[in-house]
């Protein structure tokens, strides 16, 4: 499979700040939002295949990769506001949409907040859906790192927590992290980071949960939920958590997978993203239902 992105990145105006973004293939418009910290670069070994019947468009979050870093709050809402008037600035009333991970919340966010944008909801370990989250990012919500969040700390940071987890994260090629973390130590980027992170996660855990908004929502399109086996960011037990958030969804885990599956299984995910994509009989989750424990879900199924 082929891991190039366009070398061509595209600079639009959004409120002021610029979002960068790429695009790959030709058809229905799909929209694809990284994690934190991360870049559209995420996407390198999946877009191409997607590309083959979508039009892929992958920006960089703002305060992320090649887009601007404005002195904003970073919270959910400003994130999916950003991305929607991105949209409307480049001319997508509506596309499907796949989110990985904080990407993911944001994903789910501009569902409840404009229903109408959203064809179809992928989400690939998206935050959002249960409590537990890694220690690292609950370390990082405390009041102190947003000073200690320079940006050679940033870049250093970056280096060398993905040197340590590169087999897990699927980043093979040193130029690769060396990019990232060039990206990383923009002036910034520490201080959307944190706001990021504090906006939906406390010392304790996740403190934003989707479930909370859902009685707001009059309908649901077809959801999908795409989760590695051993992901310790954010645990797979809250992709069958969804389950009983969104009847009608389903689940599909990728064994031996962490947090990042489209990098460690890029055939696997794009295959699945695609035939969730394309399947026109799929119909969407419906009649919301009343959160429930994890006890009481152990009965249900799960696509392996």
């Amino acid at each position: 499979m082929t891991t190039q992105l366009p070398a061509e990145t595209h600079l639009t105006d959004v409120a002021g700040t610029q979002v960068a973004w790429t695009e790959l293939g030709t058809g229905e418009d799909l929209v694809l939002l990284h994690g934190l910290g991360d870049c559209n670069r995420t996407w390198r070994r999946v877009a191409p295949a997607l590309a083959q019947r979508y039009h892929v468009l992958m920006p960089d979050l703002p305060g992320h990769g090649r887009s601007g870093r404005p002195d904003a709050p970073y919270s959910l809402a400003w994130f999916a506001g950003m991305i929607s008037d991105w949209m409307s600035e480049i001319g997508v009333p509506h596309a499907h949409l796949v989110g990985h991970s904080f990407g993911g919340g944001i994903a789910q966010w501009l569902l409840l907040d404009q229903r109408a944008r959203v064809d179809r909801l992928g989400l690939i370990a998206a935050g959002g859906l249960g409590h537990e989250v890694g220690l690292g990012l609950r370390l990082a919500s405390l009041p102190f790192p947003e000073f200690l969040c320079t940006p050679v700390a940033m870049g250093f940071g970056t280096f060398l927590g993905v040197m340590a987890s590169r087999r897990i994260m699927g980043y093979p090629a040193l130029p690769e992290i060396r990019e990232l973390a060039r990206m990383n130590a923009i002036r910034g980027t520490g201080r959307a980071f944190c706001r990021s992170v504090r906006g939906v996660i406390d010392v304790h855990g996740q403190s934003r949960q989707t479930r909370a908004g859902l009685g707001s929502v009059a309908s649901l399109p077809p959801i999908a939920l795409f989760w590695g086996e051993n992901d310790h960011i954010i645990p797979m037990d809250h992709g069958r958590l969804a389950l009983g958030m969104f009847p009608g969804a389903t689940l599909k885990v990728f064994p031996g997978c962490g947090h990042f599956p489209h990098l460690q299984e890029p055939e696997g995910v794009a295959a699945e993203v695609l035939a969730f994509l394309g399947d026109k009989h799929r119909a969407p989750a419906h009649a919301l239902q009343p959160f429930r424990s994890r006890s009481r879900l152990h009965g249900t199924a799960v696509a392996l």
